[in-house]
Formats: structure tokens, sequence, C-alpha cells
């Protein structure tokens, strides 16, 4: 008895002295370690106090202390980190994810705004050019056509880009605006006809080269595609892109629907073609054929169905080269519309009749029926110019009597549609012309670029 009331006693002596403050060490031998197999119990910050009635002491200075000014000066102690095996209890996880809540979240890679600026150089208001171009625009529109002979001047000459341009276009609600692509990863706006700057604005969204540019018909509005593997809308206006659409190829060619702006066809280099719808900002058809990569696309029979071109020279299926889809089921009409072993870079439809042509690298340019069948016109073809495995491009005039086709040997060569025959040619680069569109509203006007970086307005 007298060992149990002298063990007794030491037990509750060495519990005031604690409770006191008092750093004296117990002699008393902790029990041994628990198993490995049980967990340890969490050891909290916050101090446990056993008896029931004890009251902590708080210094009489801290009593009177302002504790929110203290709190937001002293924040609380994390709390303790979540090893493997260890039970966590419900405040210890809501302690954490308030923790996590209030830390700032990296960025998305996904939903990130482009932060690459665009530059506003020059004007792009239709006050700003010229008063006989102003004029002439104006009688154009009101059915005052000038003859149709062939530019022969050259009216200007635009500098901007570093290196090759792509593709060029008018607007056709702003027709004193032109686009143009390049392969410094840059799309210029240019106003020509300006008193002042020519040069617009400069897009510079794109990480690679810019491979193609089109116009909406809702007004300043442009869509882009490029080797960064998307496409683009900006609102010339504010100099802001608006919509990207990004793929897992390169893009490589775009296509608004001529009946409806909130649609576009992009083809890339996994052969792949999408339509598009703006608004919700997804794929709604898709064309998967096994094709190589696509060239040029181009809408016939309104718009109900389109062609495809594509390059052939890294397979054996020639008869794949130009495709004729239907737009809606998403099926192909006809894959043996072109049977030649040549890759067609360029398809454009006539103005007004039922036929298109394509821009062969066999060095002409062939003519084929937009109606099933679809036959190749064996009898006829456009051929005095060289293509060399250049992307050169052509286009129809605004009447559809003329067709223009860019050289790899620096020439614009001026053709009768109608009769095939070469009226002209016009020599302006010392390297390829690479395409050319006719302006949508003056059809004796014709805008083309070169492989250099340069480009020519003619008259």
């Amino acid at each position: 008895m007298d060992a149990l009331l002298n063990a007794y006693s030491t037990a509750a002596s060495d519990e005031e002295e604690e409770d006191n403050g008092c750093a004296h060490k117990s002699t008393t031998i902790a029990p041994p370690h628990p198993p490995p197999s049980k967990r340890p119990k969490p050891n909290y910050s916050f101090h446990t106090y056993n008896k029931p009635n004890h009251t902590p002491h708080i210094p009489l200075a801290f009593r009177n202390y302002d504790h929110n000014n203290y709190y937001n000066h002293h924040p609380p102690e994390p709390p303790p980190p979540m090893l493997p095996g260890r039970y966590v209890s419900k405040r210890e996880r809501a302690a954490v994810a308030a923790a996590a809540a209030s830390s700032i979240a990296p960025p998305n890679p996904l939903t990130t705004t482009p932060t690459t600026s665009s530059s506003a150089i020059g004007s792009i208001s239709i006050m700003d050019i010229r008063n006989d171009i102003l004029l002439s625009l104006r009688q154009q529109r009101k059915g005052h056509f000038l003859n149709g002979k062939p530019p022969e001047n050259l009216s200007l000459s635009l500098i901007g880009h570093d290196k090759a341009v792509n593709a060029l276009q008018w607007s056709s609600t702003h027709s004193h605006l032109l686009a143009s692509a390049g392969m410094d990863h840059t799309i210029c706006i240019w106003n020509p006809w300006s008193k002042n700057e020519k040069k617009a604005r400069v897009l510079s969204h794109h990480t690679a080269a810019v491979k193609d540019v089109k116009w909406s018909a809702l007004g300043l509005s442009l869509l882009s595609c490029g080797y960064d593997c998307s496409s683009r809308l900006f609102d010339i206006e504010k100099g802001l892109e608006t919509h990207m659409f990004k793929e897992d190829q390169v893009v490589g060619v775009v296509k608004f629907h001529p009946n409806n702006s909130n649609l576009f066809l992009s083809g890339g280099s996994k052969g792949v073609l999408k339509l598009w719808d703006i608004r919700t900002q997804k794929a709604v058809h898709q064309y998967v054929r096994g094709l190589g990569p696509i060239l040029d696309v181009e809408f016939i029979n309104g718009a109900s169905q389109f062609i495809s071109s594509s390059d052939v020279s890294k397979g054996n299926v020639t008869e794949n080269s130009i495709m004729v889809w239907d737009v809606s089921r998403q099926v192909p009409l006809s894959n043996q519309v072109y049977a030649e072993a040549y890759t067609c870079p360029s398809i454009k439809c006539h103005t007004s009749e039922q036929y298109f042509v394509a821009q062969s690298n066999g060095n002409y340019i062939a003519i084929f029926s937009a109606k099933a069948p679809f036959k190749l016109d064996k009898y006829r073809r456009y051929e005095s110019h060289g293509v060399s495995g250049f992307p050169v491009k052509c286009d129809f005039n605004l009447d559809g009597e003329q067709l223009a086709s860019g050289s790899s040997d620096g020439c614009i060569y001026f053709y009768n549609s109608r009769s095939t025959e070469l009226i002209k040619k016009v020599k302006l680069y010392e390297q390829a012309c690479i395409d050319v569109a006719f302006h949508p509203v003056m059809p004796n006007v014709i805008a083309s670029c070169s492989w250099n970086g340069d480009i020519s307005v003619l008259e």
C-alpha cells in the first residue's frame, strides 16, 4: 500500500508542475511504441487540457489586444501534412480544401486568350481613299461597269511581308480593303488607295506561317489558318482575335459557307476536312477518306456540295486527287474526277456557268463539269504558264469572261475563259507569282503576290 500511495502522489505532483508551466521532466518510463500496423495519432498544434475546470493563464497585456489585427499579421499555422496511411479528419480535410481554394490556380493553356498583339497602323475607312477610286467604286456598285479589258499597268506595290505571301483576297463588303497571308507568321490588311498609310493592320496572332485568309460576307471579319494547327477569326475593326479553332493537323485552307457565314470548311495536312460552326466553336461535320494533305476546297451547286483537292504525290491513288462531296451526308459523290497523276493546288468555280477549273502541276489548268458525273473536258485546257511545284492559284474576273493565273516565271497570264486562248501576260516578279485575285467590284483591277513577299495591284 505504501508503494501505491507514493506512486500516485508522484504522478499528481508531475501534472501540477506541467500545468503551472514548469519545465520539470518526468522520470516515468514511457510505454513501448504501438505496433507498426496501427496508424499514429495526429499531432495537433493546439493544447489539450485534461482538467475540466482549468482555465489557461492569459497575460493582462493580451486581454486588451485587438485580436482581429493580430490574426491579420499572424495567420494561423497550416494544417499538418497528410501522410500516406494516416487517418484524416473532416476538420483537416476542410482546412486543406480551403487552403487550396485560396491559392492562385495556374493558367489553363486550352482556355487562355492569345496575348500576341496586333497593331493598327493606318486607316481602314473608305473615306481615306483617293477620290477617283471612291467615284469608281460608287459607279460600279450602281451598275456602270467599265470595259472588260485585262489590267495593264502596275498601279501599286505593297511592301510589308518579310517572306513569301501564300494568299490574298479582296473584301466583298469593304471592297477597298485587301488581306494577305504570309510565311512570316503575319496577316496584313491593306488599304491600297489610301492617301496616307497603305498598311492598315498587322495581325501577329499566328505562331507559325499563315497559309490562307478569307473575308466573311458579314463585314469586317477575317478567317485565317496556318501551320500552327489552328484557324482563327478576327474582328478587323478592333484588331482582335475573336475565335480560335484548334486541330491536330496543319490547316492549309479555309472557306466560308456561301449561304451561312457562321459555317466554314477547313482542310489539313492529315487529309481531314471539317465543317465548323463558329457559334459553338465545334466541328459539326467531318469528312474522312484517307486522303493526302488538303490543298483547296470550293463550294458548288448552291453550296449543297463541295470539291476538295489533295496531294497525291506520296500515294498511288491518283483518282482521289479531286473529289466531290455531299455537304450534309458527309459522303463522296465521285472520286474519279481527275485520273492523271498531278497535284492540283487550286480549284475555282466559274461565276455563272456550271463548270470549275483546277490548276494542275502538269503546267495547265483543267476544266471539269460541275454536274454529275463531273467529267473532265478532254478537248480544252488553259496552257502557257508554269507551275513547277509552286502553290500557284487562279481566279475568274467579275463577269467570268477572263481567267487569270499566277506562274512560276513571275508573270500573270490572262486567258479568255470561253476559248481558253491566251490574251496577254504581264511580267511582275523575279520569283514565282503565287496568287491572283480580281477585284469584286471593278473588273479591270487585280491584285497578285509573289514568293519573295511583294504584293502588286494592277489597273
